[in-house]
């Protein structure tokens, strides 16, 4: 039995963490409205200040693998952005489509693809005022298509370590291969595409008219001679970093390095580019670690993983289904992130590491799209549409729950067969 004195070093970091989740579920808690990064920051100082880490626990806590790639991702999404390369795919987008149907499952599989190698958060970003526009000029309704945007940018991430911040970790911490992991989960975050796709159109097609109108043929003016130079660059910079991702090479300097080739060649501070990052994410990022490892001090979350041990298992279906279904649960409620995060280490001593890094990067992943606040992609869209049109929690969770049991029911005995 714990002492008094031990019982309140338990409680307190618990009472910090629970604190900081609420602020980081509920976006703006009504007594302290700071939001999510401050909420986090808040909890990594508390976690000091009741003694859960020291100072220098707090610092080590932070994977500067996670941090240096989730930055050098953001950034070269901002350079592909700034070269006109997406707007040129919503160009193409519309001349290669007929009909608002055929646009619509394109909308299901180019962010999902895009996203499998330049992070969904800042696909989902760049690419929702240009479904806006397309829609807005089409006279399209905005929600089915920005339900497509965010779902498939999701999906298509959980292929590659590269494709979201949960799986970025999953890379860190397992020691998983860019080439293993992307064998591991691609075919079924593939799978996964199509069926979200063949759902979009059962639920939207009748909402859809029969052909696309008063849409021009571009979306953006002709490109320069200098904006076709800077295209090409990126392009091939984009080419040469898949292929180091590929080769085995570090994953955070070699997006980095990509980086810093088109810096170069630009010639001028990237004050622009770097505008475009997301650095509260970051911050909120950095201080999760240490608030979850905070958490993990404490010895409660050994307990719980002692006490679910005996019903879920890699080999036997039964116990995969209760691992996916906690994994499922636990990414909506706690979040994906912190979930990794807590999980990762106690899953791996299940006895087959890779198939539980792999099964864990992919249900987390797709357990996001089950509602609107499953993810930040899913965020980002609703905040970047919100001056265009509200995407409101049913109306998501109508789709988002029906496609994330399918994509897990379908994608889970693949990512198994593939780790057997």
């Amino acid at each position: 039995m714990l002492s008094r004195p031990a019982a309140a070093m338990t409680l307190l970091p618990v009472v910090v963490f629970v604190l900081t989740y609420l602020l980081i579920a509920t976006r703006r808690l009504a007594v302290l409205p700071i939001g999510r990064p401050a909420g986090a920051l808040l909890g990594a100082v508390l976690m000091v200040v009741v003694g859960g880490l020291t100072p220098a626990d707090a610092l080590g806590s932070v994977d500067g693998d996670t941090i240096l790639l989730l930055f050098s991702m953001m950034a070269l999404a901002a350079y592909l952005e700034k070269s006109g390369w997406l707007q040129r795919l919503g160009g193409l987008a519309i001349r290669g489509c007929r009909t608002p149907a055929a646009l619509l499952v394109l909308t299901g599989w180019v962010p999902g693809l895009l996203s499998a190698f330049l992070l969904n958060d800042s696909i989902c970003l760049f690419l929702t005022p240009v479904v806006l526009e397309i829609c807005g000029r089409a006279k399209l309704p905005y929600g089915p298509f920005l339900v497509a945007l965010a779902t498939s940018a999701n999906i298509g991430s959980a292929a590659t370590l590269v494709g979201n911040p949960q799986n970025m970790i999953v890379g860190s911490q397992s020691g998983y291969g860019f080439v293993a992991f992307l064998a591991a989960v691609g075919p079924a975050a593939l799978v996964g595409l199509a069926l979200n796709s063949l759902l979009l159109l059962a639920f939207y097609r009748r909402r859809l008219p029969p052909v696309l109108v008063g849409v021009p043929d571009r979306t953006a003016p002709p490109p320069t001679d200098q904006g076709d130079a800077r295209s090409t660059l990126t392009a091939v910079v984009i080419v040469g970093v898949v292929a180091g991702l590929l080769a085995g090479m570090h994953m955070g300097f070699t997006v980095l390095a990509g980086v810093m080739v088109l810096v170069v060649a630009d010639r001028r501070e990237p004050k622009e580019a770097f505008e475009r990052i997301d650095w509260s994410l970051l911050v909120f990022f950095a201080c999760l670690f240490a608030v979850v490892e905070g958490l993990d001090r404490t010895g409660l979350v050994e307990q719980a993983w002692v006490a679910a041990r005996p019903a879920v298992s890699l080999t036997e279906p039964g116990g995969v289904a209760a691992l996916a279904g906690v994994l499922t649960v636990g990414s909506n409620v706690v979040s994906n992130v912190p979930l990794v995060l807590l999980a990762g280490p106690y899953l791996a001593t299940l006895g087959e590491p890779e198939r539980a890094w792999a099964l864990l990067g992919f249900v987390t992943t797709v357990a996001g799209n089950l509602t609107l606040v499953g993810s930040v992609a899913n965020l980002i869209v609703v905040e970047q549409a919100r001056r265009c049109y509200h995407l409101g929690f049913f109306e998501y969770l109508r789709f988002g729950a029906v496609s994330t049991l399918l994509v897990l029911a379908a994608g889970i005995p693949i990512v198994w067969w593939m780790t057997g």
